[in-house]
């Protein structure tokens, strides 16, 4: 692969909104990824393989819980820097930001809001430095954008519950050593478990033959009467709200996310039409190629916008899901589509691996399907405005 040229793209001076620790946060994510990941990422997307030996190096630079209190091993920063994290994270691969974003939202952030001290202390400090990774278990193969018709439940059986039922499309669920999995009591109540490996009847198979997210490890969660502790059930909250809540989280991550993902490819694109030359001159100098990059810089320039005002709403505990939902499908279709124009910029070598940009288009096509597909968030939006539901 070709060295990683990126240089940032900030077309309405964002850093000027930044403090100096967000600007540091990022400097420094940036440079890990440019350093440790970017070299990597194409053989092991093309292989389907993640690297497991980067996961100290991703902990270190604040990529799992980064907003946890340092009490329990975070780092204790704000929303922003979060995101910020996530932004730099995916404009390497989305695979990535996927192994990060769970771990922080979907796993960490569960524990350290519904768990009790005695959770929290047990097993945040290891999520933070990558001494334990773990995966969120609520999708499931026939409950999807309904999570609440889920069938997987467990039964109370003295000092221990049984837990039977499987979960699928979850990230990092091959290497996890814990599970966060949702699950309907004897009340048909959903509550959340913390399952550990090695558990007797827990299993997690790997899935194969993706065409996208290829360098993220996806597996299911397979429960066959397995035998969960009863100090192992989170107890401040249960009932759909709760797992939604974890998804709000990790939506909000997306929404920074994926302007990584646009950045990358917008850099990628301006780059190779300043270098291309046909008719004896670059490509850049066209209008239809000016045209698609003008309105890449426009879109990416109002998602950053939408986005940083989020963090400051997430940061002052007033962002609403309906808020989060907008940000999340906006983000992600604007990066789709410009990683489609950036293919297009670079012709047939934007099929090539020495260019990222036909591996984020893979990748984008799975962003805009999990933590809730397009049209859904769009009836969130829908629903929001006008107070009808349409999801029935």
């Amino acid at each position: 692969m070709s060295k990683d040229q990126f240089q940032s793209h900030d077309y309405y001076l964002m850093d000027e909104l930044l403090s100096e620790e967000h600007k540091l946060i990022r400097d420094s994510a940036r440079a890990w990824v440019k350093k440790e990941m970017s070299p990597i990422i194409e053989e092991h997307y093309e292989k389907g393989t993640f690297p497991n030996h980067i996961l100290k190096g991703l902990a270190e630079i604040g990529g799992f819980g980064p907003y946890i209190p340092a009490e329990y091993g975070g780092a204790g920063l704000d929303q922003i820097a979060y995101g910020i994290i996530m932004q730099e994270l995916e404009r390497c691969d989305s695979g990535l930001r996927s192994t990060s974003s769970v771990q922080s939202s979907l796993v960490m952030y569960p524990i350290w809001k519904f768990g009790s001290e005695e959770q929290c202390k047990k097993y945040l400090p290891k999520l933070a430095s990558g001494d334990m990774i773990g995966c969120f278990g609520l999708t499931e193969p026939d409950f999807g954008s309904n999570p609440g018709g889920m069938i997987t439940n467990f039964k109370d059986n003295g000092d221990h519950y049984i837990l039977n039922g499987a979960k699928m499309w979850i990230s990092n669920a091959p290497f996890a050593d814990i599970a966060v999995v949702w699950a309907k009591d004897e009340n048909n109540r959903i509550k959340g478990l913390i399952v550990e490996r090695g558990m007797e009847g827990f299993e997690t198979p790997e899935m194969h033959g993706k065409h996208s997210l290829r360098a993220s490890a996806t597996g299911e969660l397979i429960f066959n009467n397995v035998k969960v502790p009863k100090e192992n059930l989170l107890p401040k909250k249960d009932g759909l709200g709760a797992p939604l809540m974890c998804l709000d989280s990790a939506r909000y991550g997306i929404a920074w996310g994926a302007i990584g993902a646009a950045l990358d490819c917008y850099d990628s694109a301006l780059r190779y039409s300043k270098e291309r030359i046909q008719f004896d001159k670059p490509i850049a100098s066209f209008q239809l190629v000016q045209k698609k990059l003008a309105e890449m810089i426009t879109e990416i320039t109002k998602a950053q916008l939408l986005t940083f005002r989020l963090g400051q709403l997430r940061d002052e505990n007033r962002a609403t899901s309906a808020q989060i939902s907008m940000a999340k499908r906006n983000n992600v279709e604007m990066a789709v589509k410009i990683a489609r124009e950036a293919r297009q910029i670079h012709g047939a070598m934007g099929i090539m691996n020495e260019y990222s940009v036909m591996r984020h288009m893979a990748n984008l096509e799975s962003v805009l399907t999990y933590e809730g597909t397009h049209d859904i968030h769009l009836l969130i939006t829908g629903m929001d405005i006008t107070g009808i539901p349409a999801f029935n």
